[in-house]
């Protein structure tokens, strides 16, 4: 499939089969705004439907039929039409836990009977996601604290997953930016006991990458939290990077409550991990 295809053009009756094809292809989704704006009908939409040529999934979502939708084919579908709009970047990005699996870095995805896939975006999830019903649940975090905007538009820290041939990949946070993300969570949705597990697995972390993001990072909480994570490994990479060059704001922040604290990061942090800190 032409990646690229854009069909504003009318077109005959005749070719609404072969056009749905090629925009909507077997284990990809598409809403019906975006198929309109690529030159289909409402008009063709209803009777593809009532052909059986495609499958109303929820109001205003279209898939083919004959195969289950994965939770790839519903992100690469939701990072295609954003894409779409002229982005280097889709808005929208798996990151956090999610990407560090994708990454190979970790088996853990959630606890619970649904998987949590980790999306990461400036704005809010598209409506039309919560519509599905899927066996994953797409948890959606706000970046807005965290990253400006021209980092998010960055394909440097993009990796692409090839989750099946001739179809969109879709698009993840490479390690470093994922480590940070997932930070924003903690300690409500990660413990500290999982992020020093999680840092444990990333040996060969980019400096070079690490120091654009630090700087770029507008989270203090997170900045911390990374610098006396990555101290505790006193991994090659660590020692590349200068704290100083750093913004870590000023004053104490209570982190773990009732922990104590760290005197090099100013965050309090469980006691029972001071003592075995690599310092």
């Amino acid at each position: 499939m032409d990646k690229g295809v854009t069909l504003k053009e009318s077109v005959t009756k005749g070719a609404y089969k072969q056009l749905l094809r090629t925009l909507l292809p077997y284990g990809m989704l598409a809403t019906k705004k975006w198929l309109a704006d690529q030159g289909l009908s409402a008009h063709a939409l209803d009777n593809a439907v009532k052909t059986d040529t495609l499958l109303l999934l929820a109001t205003g979502v279209y898939s083919q039929y004959s195969r289950s939708l994965s939770w790839e084919g519903v992100v690469a579908s939701m990072q295609r039409m954003e894409k779409s709009k002229g982005d280097n970047v889709p808005p929208v990005v798996v990151g956090g836990l999610t990407a560090l699996s994708l990454s190979g870095l970790s088996q853990y995805l959630s606890l619970g009977s649904k998987p949590h896939i980790h999306l990461y975006a400036p704005g809010k999830l598209p409506a039309w996601l919560t519509r599905l019903s899927l066996p994953v649940e797409l948890e959606g975090h706000s970046t807005i604290k965290l990253w400006p905007e021209s980092l998010l538009a960055d394909k440097t820290f993009i990796k692409e997953y090839e989750w099946t041939v001739e179809l969109p990949p879709v698009y993840f946070s490479c390690p470093e930016k994922a480590i940070l993300e997932l930070l924003t969570d903690l300690p409500e949705a990660l413990t500290f006991e999982h992020a020093d597990e999680l840092m444990q697995g990333l040996v060969n972390l980019s400096p070079r990458k690490l120091d654009i993001l630090l700087k770029a990072c507008k989270s203090v909480k997170v900045k911390r939290l990374f610098f006396w994570l990555a101290k505790r490994q006193a991994y090659p990479w660590f020692s590349k990077l200068d704290v100083e060059d750093y913004d870590l704001g000023s004053g104490k922040r209570v982190v773990a409550k009732g922990g104590k604290l760290d005197t090099d990061y100013l965050i309090t942090v469980p006691s029972h991990m001071v003592t075995v800190s690599k310092s």
